[in-house]
């Protein structure tokens, strides 16, 4: 039986790949995957952002727009039934990667 051998930097040299290979996301976002972080939204906004409904769709909604209102929730200072509570939890780097992965999916 052959035995390979990993190179212990391996992720980090995986990490180098995907800052040079995504210029225009920033290294916050690319740190905090906005994709699985956007998993836990689906239940109400829908997949991939597109919710139908009382909720509305986030896909698409431009970057500072979405940046700027979970910013706003999570300080209290918008209203909002239950996003002030979610958006508590999120660090800014979540929040931008967020922000980053909705506004990069397309309106329905």
């Amino acid at each position: 039986m052959i035995e390979r051998k990993t190179p212990r930097n391996l992720p980090l040299r995986f990490g180098i790949i995907a800052l040079i290979a995504a210029p225009g996301i920033s290294h916050a976002a690319q740190v905090a995957n906005g994709e699985a972080l956007g998993d836990a939204c689906t239940s109400c906004h829908g997949i991939g952002g597109h919710g139908t409904g009382y909720i509305p769709s986030i896909a698409g909604v431009s970057k500072v727009t979405l940046l700027q209102e979970l910013k706003a929730f999570r300080a209290q200072s918008a209203q909002a039934t239950i996003m002030n509570r979610i958006a508590r939890a999120y660090t800014d780097p979540e929040l931008e990667a967020l922000a980053e992965y909705f506004s990069s999916r397309p309106r329905q």
